[in-house]
């Protein structure tokens, strides 16, 4: 491996001195407080939800309802849980719902048909559809057309963080990526650069919350690596908050992608070189690499 890294040159300078500055990369992960736990699907959900035997997959068997999933845990102050968009169905007129609760999935009668409106009138449910533009509630002090509009940093493809409020989250797995193929390099900038449609295939849809100093919490939607501002304001962030993952309509099935907080495995920083090293994905079944390595630098 060491040979591999010689010419494939160093990582970019910034990732460099995270990787040396544990402060900087754990912040606010560390000693004193664990990364969280893997993500992974409820056992309750929709009536025709099928969750796979690891619980990071939800497909939606038929129709276009009954379809809402909920996380198996609360997430943790600053966790997103992020799940990516594997397959589409032709047909139906809508997209993939997201959100959070305070209801604890095991308490409820039924799991309602839809997240909008049934889950989110029972109340203590911040639930939105997935659009770029009308998710967003105004900052304090500022006009809501200021809010209307996302912000896209020039920083985009550079800065290996996302920060959102006082989360400092690691970029490159939020951002979705296209099937490895010959054109897989030109078509991965075009999720890196988010001008995708947020709901096509592949994409990743992330939902967090952030809480505030007077003990309410903001929702965040991240949308392949842009966070889309708050969604909504004065959640209980003493209360457990559950994620909320409505697979309806044209979205019919969907992934949970895993995130590293703290200090990035030496199987990320690797994948990041070699995948920097080639053209495209496909060149990478030329390296004399194993072959669960490969796997993971043409598909993660």
């Amino acid at each position: 491996m060491t040979q591999l890294l010689a010419p494939a040159g160093l990582l970019h300078d910034r990732e460099m001195a995270a990787v040396s500055n544990r402060a900087e990369l754990g912040a606010p992960w560390g000693p004193a407080r664990p990364e969280p736990s893997p993500t992974r699907f409820h056992q309750v959900h929709g009536a025709n939800i099928r969750v796979d035997l690891s619980g990071t997959r939800a497909t939606r068997v038929e129709s276009f309802a009954h379809g809402v999933c909920f996380s198996r845990e609360p997430l943790a102050p600053g966790q997103v849980f992020l799940v990516e968009i594997e397959e589409k169905e032709l047909g139906w007129c809508g997209h993939l719902r997201l959100g959070l609760t305070a209801l604890d999935p095991a308490s409820l009668a039924a799991v309602p048909e839809f997240s909008l409106p049934d889950l989110v009138s029972l109340g203590h449910t911040w639930v939105f559809a997935i659009t770029r533009h009308h998710n967003r509630v105004p900052q304090e002090g500022r006009p809501e057309t200021d809010a209307a509009a996302p912000s896209r940093p020039p920083t985009l493809l550079v800065e290996p963080y996302l920060c959102i409020e006082q989360f400092r989250i690691p970029r490159d797995r939020l951002v979705g990526r296209s099937r490895p193929g010959l054109y897989s390099h030109l078509l991965d900038q075009l999720y890196e650069l988010n001008v995708l449609p947020p709901t096509a295939r592949r994409s990743r849809l992330g939902v967090l919350f952030c809480p505030r100093p007077d003990g309410t919490a903001d929702m965040h939607i991240v949308i392949n690596g842009e966070d889309m501002g708050p969604s909504a304001r004065g959640l209980p962030a003493a209360q457990p908050l559950y994620a909320v993952v409505d697979v309806f309509a044209s979205t019919k099935s969907v992934r949970l992608v895993q995130l590293e907080y703290g200090l990035p495995s030496l199987q990320t920083l690797c994948r990041l070189v070699i995948q920097r090293s080639v053209v495209h994905r496909l060149a990478i079944d030329g390296l004399h690499l194993p072959e669960g390595l490969k796997d993971f630098c043409k598909y993660e």
